[in-house]
């Protein structure tokens, strides 16, 4: 499964914005196009969909520009590949609208990938825009260890 550069983008949006919160001066559009080499109309357009959903707070004019409105501990980054991925139909059976494959209701591909793509999702719902940016400390590692995930040196749930 490869994210859509969409996602990327507005992923490096919103941790842009989490990265920056406490400063005087709100983020600009331009700022960011220009420490990621993307184009500003296309950062133009991301700005707009994050916030109509509500997590950025635009302000025009002079020294205006953006903050998050929603703190980022409140931002999931399951919630935000779900506001942003459009299709997570990993192969045809996933959609009985469009399935044409001769092995289905015969095989488990369908219940495999679904249960691995539900674990995908469960990982990014337990992962905030604030774990994102802030440096390790003895807090994010216990979040770190209840993620269901195989880590050499720790102990296993």
């Amino acid at each position: 499964m490869r994210l859509t550069q969409w996602t990327d983008y507005t992923l490096r949006v919103l941790m842009y914005c989490a990265a920056s919160e406490g400063r005087a001066a709100p983020v600009t559009i331009s700022e960011m196009a220009q420490a990621h080499g993307i184009s500003r109309s296309h950062l133009t357009k991301i700005v707009v969909a994050l916030s109509d959903r509500g997590w950025l707070e635009t302000t025009r004019g002079r020294g205006g520009g953006l903050r998050l409105c929603v703190p980022a501990e409140q931002i999931n980054l399951g919630e935000v590949l779900r506001f942003t991925e459009t299709d997570f139909t990993l192969v045809e059976c996933f959609d009985p609208a469009q399935d044409l494959c001769r092995l289905s209701g015969q095989c488990r591909l369908q219940q495999v990938l679904g249960s691995a793509l539900q674990s995908y999702l469960s990982v990014l719902d337990a992962v905030s825009l604030a774990d994102l940016v802030r440096p390790a400390t003895p807090a994010r590692e216990q979040t770190m260890r209840r993620l269901p995930l195989p880590r050499p040196g720790l102990p296993q749930p």
